[in-house]
């Protein structure tokens, strides 16, 4: 079975809106004669005249006044799936958005993130899970909608990326810690313990290369997967943590902070989605929304 030309339909409507073939020509702004062969292949597709001469008028065949009833609808309907979205209805809006965060993440910015989603979209919620690892996969299957991280050379070249805001390392120590009075020198911040995070159980990164430029190496006495576990050691123990410094603001609250004694590169964290959700509104409007929670943010400057 042969597919129906659907531009037929179109056709159809303005013809049994017009009742004629001129008429109905000069609103598709077609030739009479190019109109005249689109009525004989609708008469020859439905097995109806559909409309027959009356005088020197046309008129609509009983099929034709039941189609003339269904087809409308149908048009419409199709060239509002074809039109561009219309403004985005926030109130109106319910559905729920995945991201995946890094460590840190939800504790400096959920909250304010949080914060205007309520007051613009109250219909919306928002799933944080938690970020194991740099791969694509999610993002192109669409079991995450967005993506937070360091972009580096495994970050996959179709995504979309925009920069939300620009991170550097800090030491971190426990109140009455060594490090929280005096100048902190390299020789002091290389004579402590350290508590290393690291996914992978090895002392990469920025920080371990600047100090291996300077052909040193931390003395690593703990490793842990995250900022929080990081920090809650150093807080209970002489440790010393090495942390970027907004992802953990809120995480270190009542320690001691402190400007390394050497030169690291900072990191830009940038927002990661597919682009198959780029032009989609109530995306667009929630890429706005994080960025908008994290340029908020104050900086800080940690004691020298």
């Amino acid at each position: 079975m042969s597919t129906p030309d659907l531009n037929l339909l179109i056709t159809l409507d303005a013809l049994l809106a017009e009742g004629s073939v001129a008429r109905a020509a000069q609103r598709l702004r077609l030739s009479p004669s190019a109109m005249s062969r689109a009525l004989a292949r609708l008469r020859e597709t439905t097995g109806d005249p559909l409309l027959v001469r009356a005088g020197r008028g046309l008129v609509p065949t009983p099929r034709a006044l039941e189609l003339r009833e269904r087809v409308a609808p149908l048009v419409l309907e199709a060239q509002a799936v074809l039109r561009p979205v219309e403004l985005l209805d926030l109130a109106q809006l319910e559905r729920t958005f995945t991201l995946r965060t890094g460590d840190g993440f939800v504790e400096n910015f959920g909250a304010r993130l949080l914060a205007r989603i309520a007051a613009e979209a109250p219909g919306v919620r928002l799933r944080f899970v938690h970020k194991a690892d740099k791969d694509s996969t999610a993002l192109r299957d669409a079991s995450v909608d967005l993506d937070t991280g360091v972009v580096g050379e495994t970050t996959s070249p179709e995504l979309h990326m925009r920069p939300l805001f620009h991170d550097r390392f800090i030491g971190v120590v426990r109140r009455g810690h060594a490090l929280s009075r005096g100048e902190i020198t390299l020789a002091r911040y290389m004579a402590g313990r350290h508590v290393l995070v690291s996914r992978r159980g090895q002392d990469l990164g920025p920080v371990a290369e600047a100090l291996s430029a300077l052909g040193l190496q931390r003395q690593i006495v703990s490793m842990v997967g995250g900022l929080s576990a990081a920090l809650a050691l150093a807080r209970a123990c002489d440790l010393i943590a090495t942390v970027p410094e907004r992802h953990s603001a809120s995480l270190s609250e009542g320690m001691f902070s402190f400007a390394l004694p050497f030169s690291t590169p900072p990191i830009t964290v940038a927002l990661l989605w597919h682009p198959r959700m780029h032009a989609d509104p109530a995306h667009r409007w929630l890429r706005e929304c994080v960025r908008h929670a994290c340029s908020e943010q104050p900086d800080t400057p940690v004691p020298r």
